[in-house]
């Protein structure tokens, strides 16, 4: 593990009733870094926090916080804050005194206080909101306060439980970078619980997928979306294309996979044996869709890299139009292709007959 790790959890471990919610879980995280918890409820990512947190005890393993370990320490004595959902402000305080209640609780000076909280509100640019009550707020300026409070005690660690889900699409998509700048400004350490995959992708330095108390991928945000280590994590994050086939050839450099009405040269390698299943990773944007097929295709295999087949389904969303190409075989393949023209002359549309192409840059193989 990295020598420079700021919180570090070993082999970490939660059992309820003889059930393991968190197994076997390490990860070393650095300073300053937003480390994002991402799977779907029940996964035990919300239990992994609350043990760092202090609410749950690890069954086994280890979390030290700056070479501390945190083992002995309650709740209240850990030099952190946690964030939740509901954000749990006072109704009956203004802003002002909802960012103030914890520093009064410490017995700070009332000039230093008012000091923070000034800082505080000018961070989450709030200050013209200071004597508002939280009822007098929209959901993302209450988010803002509760993030402000959680960072008015300069915590060494910030937790956030879900802290965006009670907001709406279109306010969540905006709060997202938002709360991403200020946590970025102030340098602090934080984990994120999150079973929204865009809110893990725009905040998250790194990403730790998570499944039946597993970590079963941990990276930055375009290495696990590019480069999934197995058919759990390229299914969970975005759109995916997964063909099952068998490896036909394994060269250092490509491998070609067929999957029966689909045969795909890719252009890396794998530790395999020729006839071993795998797997077919393809996202729908990385494909395009045209009318005729391709009159120069890959070298050396005319048929990789290409399907034909007739257009089922079409969603326009705005900026991009999803299709959906039934196969000879029944298989469907998904395709997204940007709406970068504003007329864009005659479209495809539902019953059309199509090809679909790709690079060999684009599938991932899959062997797990």
């Amino acid at each position: 593990m990295a020598d420079d790790a700021f919180l570090r959890i070993s082999n970490l471990v939660k059992e309820f009733d003889g059930h393991r919610a968190v197994n076997d879980v390490s990860v070393d995280i650095a300073k300053g870094e937003v480390f994002a918890l991402l799977g779907s409820s029940g996964c035990g990512k919300t239990t992994l926090l609350r043990m760092l947190a202090g609410f749950e005890t690890p069954t086994s393993g280890t979390i030290t916080l700056d070479g501390n370990d945190l083992a002995d320490l309650p709740p209240y004595v850990r030099p952190m804050n946690m964030m939740f959902q509901s954000y749990a402000l006072f109704p009956h305080l203004t802003v002002f005194d909802n960012i103030a209640f914890g520093l009064r609780r410490e017995g700070l000076p009332a000039a230093e206080i008012d000091a923070r909280v000034e800082a505080m509100l000018k961070l989450v640019q709030l200050a013209s909101y200071a004597k508002r009550k939280p009822h007098q707020l929209s959901g993302g300026q209450q988010q803002r306060v509760a993030l402000a409070r959680s960072l008015a005690k300069k915590p060494q660690l910030l937790l956030l439980d879900e802290p965006l889900g009670a907001l709406d699409k279109k306010l969540r998509e905006e709060t997202q970078i938002e709360l991403a700048g200020i946590i970025h400004d102030v340098g602090v350490t934080c984990v994120l619980v999150t079973h929204d995959q865009e809110e893990a992708m725009t905040m998250a330095s790194r990403i730790a997928v998570m499944s039946e108390g597993r970590f079963l991928q941990v990276g930055p945000p375009a290495e696990i979306y590019e480069t999934p280590a197995t058919r759990f994590v390229a299914d969970f994050i975005g759109n995916v294309n997964l063909m099952d086939g068998s490896l036909v050839v394994d060269e250092a450099d490509h491998v070609v996979v067929d999957c029966g009405d689909v045969r795909h040269r890719i252009g890396h390698g794998i530790t395999g044996t020729r006839g071993m299943p795998v797997t077919v990773a393809l996202r729908p944007e990385k494909i395009r869709i045209r009318r005729d097929a391709l009159t120069s295709p890959a070298p050396g295999d005319s048929g990789v890299n290409r399907a034909h087949g007739t257009i089922k389904e079409v969603a326009y969303f705005g900026s991009f139009t999803v299709y959906h190409l039934q196969m000879a075989s029944g298989r469907v393949l998904k395709i997204s292709q940007s709406n970068a023209e504003r007329q864009q002359g005659a479209q495809l549309t539902w019953g059309d007959s199509a090809w679909a192409t790709w690079t060999d840059l684009s599938p991932v193989v899959l062997t797990q």
